[in-house]
């Protein structure tokens, strides 16, 4: 298993698209940086595509992560919004897979339910999370920011278990376990 990685995490949309960037060591999680990309000024649905593409292609080429985690379309009412939103997704995956990124992928429900322990949890609760766990002295103004880097992070949760083969649904269990790595 790799000890020293780094994972780009987005949360993709056609409006504000968020991103997360974390550094592992070991077995602690550093904030690289995280921000979201405007999207809404740009007039068709074309343009946004190729613009969600090249900042995330921008994303990779720089900061060169090991591992891609995106944050799957959830089902909802309106086929058209999902449609946009899966075109969003695919682009940005386009990016990752350009560059030989593996690519997982969560569904919103699994993302809370790593960061908070709750798969209901509202954007605020995952984001006040976020900041405890990766000490984030100022919070972004768009929390589609926190978004992309709670994919990040939930792909951590997910796919590196702690010392002793152990893994753990959320922050809450791992918290219940090692109650020593909860700031006091």
């Amino acid at each position: 298993m790799q000890t020293d990685k780094i994972i780009l995490g987005i949360d993709p949309a056609t409006t504000i698209m968020g991103y997360g960037l974390i550094h592992i060591k070991g077995n602690k999680i550093e904030l690289i940086q995280m921000g979201v990309l405007h999207l809404s000024k740009l007039g068709s649905h074309e343009l946004k595509l190729k613009k969600i593409f090249v900042r995330t292609l921008q994303l990779v080429e720089e900061y060169k992560p090991d591992e891609f985690a995106v944050e799957a379309p959830f089902f909802g009412k309106n086929v058209q919004s999902m449609l946009k939103l899966g075109r969003a997704q695919g682009v940005a995956m386009s990016a990752a897979l350009y560059r030989d990124i593996p690519i997982f992928e969560y569904a919103p429900k699994k993302i809370k339910m790593a960061i908070t322990g709750r798969g209901t949890a509202s954007k605020e609760q995952v984001a006040a999370m976020l900041q405890s766990l990766l000490k984030i002295k100022e919070m972004p103004k768009h929390l589609d920011a926190t978004d992309g880097l709670a994919a990040a992070v939930c792909h951590y949760f997910q796919r590196n278990p702690t010392k002793g083969g152990k893994s753990y649904t959320g922050w809450g269990a791992f918290l219940k376990d090692n109650p020593d790595k909860q700031k006091t």
